[in-house]
């Protein structure tokens, strides 16, 4: 008979919520320079303040695009929210994601304890709080694709005016200044979430963990996202991660 899970408590020592940071940049020089992260990490602190028996217990940050689902980062944070039933706590929303799938996938994996923004401290945590998040979340969906569709307008109206668009064509096998530098973003971006994720395969090894079966099932787990996006790990994704680690 499996032995019972024991639950994490929803408050600190002195009774009142313990609080999980997530911070992310857009680029790695505002990373390493601090623009943005210093103004994040002050509002996640006033934040914190204002509940006066609550704890910041954990900080992750992630230097991503907003427009990728698949961060590392965040997926630890949710993990630890869900097993230490702590509020998941963003200084802006727009520092979350911009997606309103993404967005609400994120409050349903929290956890209990929810999720707060410091730009919207009139949302509570909860049901309620998931309630309003989604209607905000619909209309800035909403706003984007009218934007979207204004500019096609545009462009179709331009282009029937008889104006040329788009860049200059690129022949097949030039290598560009460009085209190159976005290649090596493309590595870099290969290479930091595999140093992101090997913790957790070295961990799940040390665990005992010796198949990719069991790699992928330890990762699930863990809550760390596939490369690909989604919520489950496969022993290919494994192998192909594996096999990249030989190769660096």
């Amino acid at each position: 008979m499996p032995r019972p899970r024991l639950r994490a408590p929803v408050q600190g020592p002195a009774g009142g919520p313990l609080f999980i940071a997530y911070y992310r940049v857009s680029t790695d020089q505002q990373g390493r320079s601090g623009l943005g992260l210093d103004a994040q990490k002050a509002a996640v602190a006033t934040f914190v303040a204002s509940n006066p028996l609550g704890r910041l217990v954990a900080e992750f940050e992630e230097v991503e695009s907003g427009k990728r689902v698949d961060r590392p980062q965040l997926a630890a944070a949710l993990a630890a929210c869900r097993a230490r039933r702590a509020v998941l706590v963003i200084a802006k929303l727009d520092r979350l994601a911009r997606n309103a799938r993404f967005l609400l996938s994120v409050v349903e994996g929290v956890g209990d304890a929810g999720v707060a923004f410091c730009d919207l401290p009139q949302i509570p945590p909860g049901p309620t709080g998931k309630f309003l998040l989604t209607l905000l979340a619909a209309v800035a969906e909403l706003e984007a694709g009218l934007i979207s569709q204004r500019t096609k307008a545009a462009l179709a109206a331009a282009k029937a005016r008889g104006a040329k668009l788009g860049g200059p064509r690129i022949v097949r096998g030039f290598d560009t200044a460009t085209s190159r530098a976005g290649r090596a973003a493309q590595t870099e971006r290969a290479a930091a979430y595999h140093r992101d994720v090997w913790p957790y395969i070295e961990a799940a090894r040390k665990a005992g963990a010796t198949s990719l079966r069991d790699i992928a099932a330890a990762l699930t787990a863990r809550g760390v996202r596939p490369p690909s996006g989604g919520e489950v790990w496969h022993a290919s994704q494994v192998k192909r991660l594996l096999n990249q680690g030989n190769q660096s």
